[in-house]
């Protein structure tokens, strides 16, 4: 069973920490089994969260899930908009297929209105 759990400190992930600048680089890892499966790193600023990277091993459902969780927590701040600033360019593309984002805009707004959104997926099916 797959769990996502808040990392309390930047141990192994050293390289990534000057990319939040000011604000304070958050880590979650995905685990499976007791074994990390990927992880997702962010920073919440006044009014958007920044997502600057993820590893989800190529598991479209796993990068699906880091990044909806850290959607649930930024709505639980009362922010409503997500930055995708993210070094490796390939990465969006996972984010384009699931529809986080577009392929010519990095920003995800209304994100309160997106995860209600996927409340009715089964519905239409």
């Amino acid at each position: 069973m797959l769990e996502i759990r808040e990392k309390n400190s930047l141990e192994g992930y050293e390289e990534l920490a000057g990319l939040a600048g000011e604000n304070r680089l958050h880590i979650a890892e995905s685990y499976e089994k007791d074994r990390v499966s990927g992880y997702i790193a962010y920073a919440y600023g006044e009014d958007k969260t920044m997502i600057f990277d993820y590893s989800s091993g190529g598991d479209l459902d796993l990068c699906d899930g880091l990044v909806r969780s850290v959607l649930f927590k930024s709505i639980l701040k009362g922010i409503d908009t997500a930055v995708f600033m993210l070094m490796d360019k390939q990465k969006y593309e996972n984010l384009i297929r699931l529809r986080f984002i577009t392929a010519d805009d990095n920003t995800m707004r209304n994100l309160n209105e997106f995860m209600n959104g996927c409340k009715n997926c089964r519905r239409k099916e």
